[in-house]
């Protein structure tokens, strides 16, 4: 892999792991470890060796989002460059996560902002060090999020405020809401989340994909799919509002500390605090 963007490795038997390895970039999602991480997921769901995944991120963070300083295109196939693709593209990278066989557990430590926090959602297990941050500040001057987990996974009030405010929640504050399964002090994760994923492993391959299969069943039934899907097309509508456009114009010209720390100083947090 180019890079090594992306770094693979068998912990324990069963056990598949990959580590977001931009680590100098925040383990911002480019292209490049988009599709990494995709080619990976698809060779570990394939491998009937494999019984969980974990995706992880080397140095202080999980992923502070989508890289915003160079182009993105499509990894996952051909998509037309219409209004409002790029939501419902990585919204469908989301869902392929969700509709494998293979559990996948995200272990969030740091910054898991933006579409970070969106990759961590689509995994199925989710398990933070205490102090990790977790947030969408996007929404304060360019968008609702691509992927809007918010209100499906922390409830209709806790969601909202996480909406209206682009806040980060604490490791301890994402079980609270119940965004993550359990927080662990930063330097007892690797350990605590391979117990858990070795405890899984013990459950034969064909009943771990029906589990799988049928809690995620269960949240469709309820409209979490089509739900998802749709805000896709508000996220679409946000990027023709004049405050979104005003914020983003210039937005490739190499000032993007700038323009980050613009969303946030008057918040006194991220990158600002």
């Amino acid at each position: 892999m180019a890079e090594d963007v992306l770094l693979i490795d068998d912990p324990a038997p069963k056990i598949r792991r990959l580590t977001l390895n931009r680590p100098d970039k925040r383990n911002a999602l480019d292209d490049s470890l988009r599709g990494a991480l995709f080619d990976a997921l698809r060779a570990g769901d394939r491998d009937k060796d494999v019984s969980v995944m974990i995706v992880r991120g080397a140095g202080k963070c999980f992923s502070a989002g989508y890289d915003l300083s160079k182009p993105n295109r499509p990894v996952e196939r051909t998509t037309a460059y219409q209004d409002g693709w790029w939501a419902r593209h990585v919204v469908n990278n989301w869902f392929e996560m969700w509709d494998m066989s293979t559990p996948i557990i995200g272990q969030v430590h740091g910054w898991c902002l933006a579409g970070g926090s969106e990759l961590a959602t689509a995994c199925d297990l989710v398990y933070v060090a205490d102090d990790a941050q977790i947030g969408y500040p996007p929404v304060r001057l360019m968008s609702p999020p691509d992927m809007q987990w918010q209100t499906w996974m922390m409830g209709l009030r806790r969601g909202m405020e996480a909406l209206l405010t682009g806040d980060a929640m604490s490791g301890t504050e994402a079980v609270e809401s119940g965004y993550a399964n359990r927080s662990f002090a930063e330097g007892a994760l690797d350990d605590e989340v391979l117990k858990i994923a070795n405890r899984i492993a013990k459950i034969p391959l064909d009943l771990l994909a029906i589990n799988k299969r049928s809690a995620h069943r269960a949240m469709e039934a309820m409209g979490i799919r089509d739900g998802i899907r749709a805000t896709t097309e508000l996220q679409a509508l946000a990027f023709h509002q004049p405050s979104s456009l005003a914020y983003r114009e210039g937005f490739g010209d190499g000032n993007l500390t700038d323009k980050l720390s613009e969303r946030d100083e008057t918040f006194g947090d991220y990158r600002t605090s």
